[in-house]
């Protein structure tokens, strides 16, 4: 008698429960958190680090998950007398106006309200077309 025969065996098509522009908003959504995060840390001349599960080998050679602290990178940076703002879906970044992809301000300390203004572009949808152009070319790879 076969263990198989005793199952109720049936073919299915998982589907996904959300739609994919709102799951890459949601993952956009919460990097941009994480950059409001790393913003805030670099006000206080200090660097943003996130604890992260990861498979290692131990002496006797087996693969164990250790958590490791991975520094977050910073979605800005300083150049020509200022600091430039972008925004990332993986490391690809998006386009943000025509032909644009960065915000430019004058201090650190504008950085934060740059970021708050991507936030709140991207919770309204206004980066969706960005986000669904990078991910298509990733999926073409």
């Amino acid at each position: 008698m076969s263990y198989l025969s005793k199952l109720t065996v049936k073919t299915v098509v998982r589907t996904n429960k959300l739609d994919p522009v709102i799951q890459r908003r949601q993952k956009l959504i919460s990097a941009t958190e994480e950059q409001l995060k790393v913003v805030e840390a670099a006000l206080k001349g200090e660097s943003y680090e996130v604890l992260r599960k990861a498979w290692a080998k131990n002496e006797q050679g087996e693969k164990v998950l250790v958590e490791r602290m991975r520094k977050v990178r910073a979605w800005f940076f300083e150049q020509d007398g200022g600091w430039y703002v972008q925004c990332k879906y993986g490391n690809k970044t998006l386009e943000l106006g025509k032909g644009g992809n960065a915000v430019f301000v004058k201090v650190l300390a504008d950085v934060e309200g740059a970021l708050q203004a991507l936030y709140a572009a991207v919770a309204g949808g206004e980066l969706d077309e960005a986000v669904s152009a990078v991910a298509q070319k990733k999926s073409l790879k």
